[in-house]
């Protein structure tokens, strides 16, 4: 019987995919849990038509990203801690506290999207690479000084 899964499913394919199954299997199965439909005529140009609406979501959706990447790329950023007499920081600079004076600048960037090897713990200027959907990247200047 062919059909056509509607998500994917485990150890059959991908959404989308025409497949053929038994018979049994799709009846007793597939169908009754709105994992497939029967591959009809009807149903086949239904996926052709649902294929380009999601190509096209999948295009617009890559061009908002590619638009946040290029206002964050470039980015400086200034963080404020407490130092020491002898200029160590009373804090670590961790990707959440990089998201964070991020989100108050306006960009909403979560924080397992910022590549931080270890925390920051010393003044200065840091490029710091932030990941986004669809493989872009972005690097940012995180500048640490003395809060006064």
């Amino acid at each position: 019987m062919k059909i056509i899964l509607l998500q994917d499913v485990e150890n059959l394919g991908k959404k989308y995919e025409v497949k053929n199954v038994k018979a049994g299997y799709a009846r007793n199965f597939l169908i009754p849990k709105g994992l497939v439909k029967p591959a009809t005529k009807e149903v086949l140009k239904w996926l052709e038509t649902q294929k380009e609406i999601e190509t096209k979501l999948a295009e617009e959706e890559l061009k908002k990203v590619q638009n946040f990447v290029s206002e964050v790329d470039g980015l400086e950023i200034t963080i404020s801690v407490k130092v020491g007499e002898e200029g160590q920081l009373f804090e670590s600079i961790t990707p959440q506290k990089i998201a964070e004076k991020l989100k108050t600048d306006g960009f909403e960037i979560k924080k397992n999207q910022i590549l931080l090897a270890d925390p920051i713990k010393e003044l200065g200027e840091f490029p710091i690479k932030i990941t986004f959907a669809h493989g872009l990247e972005a690097e940012i200047r995180v500048i640490i000084v003395e809060e006064k």
